[in-house]
């Protein structure tokens, strides 16, 4: 009869173990699946209504910045992006927005009031924010020259971040 007091707490063990394993972790370190890979390709509408595909920045450095009106860590990332493009542009640095779950009119007011010379694109269906894996707005994917991911930012991002990456990938060459 001893030995049955012990199963309730006994068999909470591999649920505390796994608890506190996760507890531990920190999902801004999850190796995203892109990294090293062609990043994936996809066509959209512009806030303008043209239509931009990815393909047609090969041979630049892109910032893939996944962004919303209604998302409050992007009002502090936007004047990062705001520096980065005044800075890096001129080198070769080409940012893309790909507006999340918002309406065109929400974003054109955005862009008005905060400023940005870069394209900012519509989602619908977010289907490219899936294949871009999203968790959550913003999010940055670095492009580099030759198309491959080679950093995914999830949370906004930094100056500290942008002069991490954008420098040492535009000292690579193009394809």
């Amino acid at each position: 009869m001893s030995w049955k007091r012990w199963l309730v707490p006994l068999s909470a063990v591999p649920v505390i173990l796994l608890l506190g394993f996760g507890l531990t972790r920190n999902p801004r370190e999850i190796r995203p699946t892109l990294l090293g890979r062609p990043a994936p390709d996809f066509t959209l509408a512009s806030l303008d209504g043209d239509t931009v595909s990815l393909a047609s920045f090969r041979g630049q450095v892109v910032l893939l910045n996944f962004w919303a009106s209604w998302c409050t860590a992007c009002i502090a990332e936007h004047g990062v992006l705001v520096e980065a493009e005044q800075t890096y542009g001129p080198a070769g640095l080409r940012i893309v927005g790909v507006v999340y779950d918002d309406s065109r009119e929400n974003a054109r007011r955005w862009m008005a009031l905060r400023g940005g010379n870069w394209v900012n694109l519509m989602d619908p269906g977010s289907r490219t924010a899936i294949e871009y894996g999203l968790t959550g707005v913003p999010e940055t994917v670095f492009i580099a020259r030759d198309g491959r991911v080679a950093h995914k930012q999830i949370g906004p991002v930094t100056r500290e971040l942008v002069a991490e990456w954008v420098p040492r990938l535009l000292a690579e060459p193009a394809p």
